[in-house]
């Protein structure tokens, strides 16, 4: 039976310049919501102060912040697996300027009436875990609609990862937004301020929403299931197999993430992104503490400025060489290598001498390039992994190990800390072996041929 002009016009086509637009949008919907993420923990000293937090229940309030951040990020997979990758990103994207918004009210609410204010807080800055979920929504879409405009033009699918490493390179961009937002807006307005200036993104996000189009293959999946309800198998068949969609597994996307060929990547990936997040944690998140510590590197580091060039420089770069080298070797083999040469590179740091600023800075640099730049290649990879059915949820459960390895890695410095151990002990056991651990763990998913575009 051949399908009606509407059901067809249901399943959008794609131009390139379409393509273009989305991967502009997807770019600055991942700065604006890092500009959002990274303003918390930037900001949190200075909350503590004038909210009169001691050191303990400002990382207290921070853990269940995390915890709070992971369960949003791991919940939105699913919701995009349910009402569209644009919807999403558009989801998010708001999620994390209402997080905002609702920041400064709830500093408000904490002056007032103190415990509830603070139950407040987290639950609000748990709501931003849609923000840091953007990035694992972006990965889905791009990656669908790359497959569906670049299929049959070879050179543009051997150049897939590095398009997507400017995409993800949002991050640096974002984070320096959040700096000088906070050095500009502080002194005016304080913590507040900054937060009320973070919704204004959402609007042109908004705006710049009506400009994209659903993924062609999360629209046929999508057709498909309505037809099946609706009795017309042999419509849905067609619809699904013009797409090259499987409509064989119609469980949950989250079951289906734990079935199947998803399996594998799931538990692969995910545990190899969980056990990097606690290297992230001490190198990237904790670098100042450990460069600057006695029982570190001893070195007169407090330019937080000057590590924020440093980091997000070595971040930036290191994002676009990891998605050229992804198109050329595999982003699996691209990871792999990766975080192995990281996790020497801050060895060689950390088993340094102290005190010599040139050569620390240039191990803790070649370190940040093989810790972060992965990221560009692992983000498209996940995307890669999984069939459309389930790819926004695997995405999400990965994305969300993260955070729960920073909560881990938090538990686990915290505790080699309190027991004498210095920060380079904690940061050999607790940055440098889960960093090489996740390295070789990644060689266990199932590669990918970068040549191939994934159409299902």
């Amino acid at each position: 039976m051949d399908l009606s002009d509407r059901t067809l016009a249901e399943v959008p086509r794609l131009t390139v310049r379409d393509v273009r637009i989305a991967t502009w949008i997807c770019f600055f919907a991942w700065t604006f919501a890092v500009y959002d993420f990274v303003l918390f923990g930037n900001l949190l000293p200075k909350l503590a102060a004038d909210l009169g937090w001691t050191s303990a229940e400002s990382t207290g309030i921070n853990t269940w912040v995390t915890a709070g951040t992971a369960l949003v990020a791991f919940a939105a997979g699913p919701l995009v697996d349910r009402v569209g990758r644009r919807r999403g990103i558009v989801i998010a994207v708001v999620g994390a300027a209402v997080a905002s918004a609702l920041t400064a009210l709830a500093g408000w609410v904490i002056g007032v009436v103190g415990g509830v204010g603070v139950v407040l807080l987290i639950v609000v800055r748990s709501l931003a875990g849609l923000g840091y979920a953007e990035q694992a929504i972006n990965a889905t879409y791009l990656n669908e609609l790359f497959a569906n405009v670049y299929r049959d033009d070879p050179a543009m699918v051997r150049r897939r990862g590095l398009i997507y490493s400017l995409v993800q390179s949002g991050w640096p961009v974002g984070s320096v937004l959040a700096a000088v937002s906070i050095y500009l807006l502080f002194p005016l307005g304080g913590w507040s301020l900054c937060f009320i200036v973070a919704v204004f993104p959402a609007v042109f996000m908004l705006w710049a929403a009506r400009y994209l189009k659903e993924s062609p293959q999360f629209a046929a999946r999508h057709r498909a299931e309505t037809l099946l309800k609706q009795g017309r198998t042999d419509d849905a068949h067609q619809v699904a197999g013009r797409a090259g969609v499987d409509l064989t597994d119609r469980s949950a996307p989250l079951a289906s993430a734990f079935k199947g060929e998803s399996l594998r990547s799931t538990v692969v990936i995910g545990t190899a992104f969980l056990l990097n997040w606690l290297g992230v944690l001490v190198f990237a998140i904790l670098g100042t503490s450990l460069l600057t510590a006695p029982d570190g590197k001893n070195i007169a580091f407090t330019n937080a400025l000057a590590i924020l060039i440093v980091s997000n420089a070595t971040a930036f770069a290191g994002y676009l060489f990891h998605g050229w080298l992804g198109d050329r070797i595999g982003r699996r083999n691209a990871i792999a290598i990766g975080w192995v040469f990281s996790a020497l590179s801050f060895g060689a740091m950390l088993l340094g001498p102290s005190g010599n600023f040139g050569l620390i800075i240039g191990l803790y640099s070649a370190g940040l390039f093989f810790l972060i730049g992965p990221y560009s290649a692992l983000l498209f990879f996940n995307g890669e992994s999984f069939p459309v059915h389930t790819r926004a949820t695997g995405g999400s459960i990965i994305n969300a190990a993260g955070q729960i390895g920073a909560i881990i890695g938090g538990l686990l410095v915290t505790y080699s800390l309190s027991r004498g151990a210095g920060w380079t002990t904690a940061a050999l056991l607790w940055g440098c072996l889960p960093i090489l651990v996740s390295g070789l763990l990644i060689l266990g998913a199932r590669n990918v041929d970068p040549r191939r575009a994934r159409l299902d």
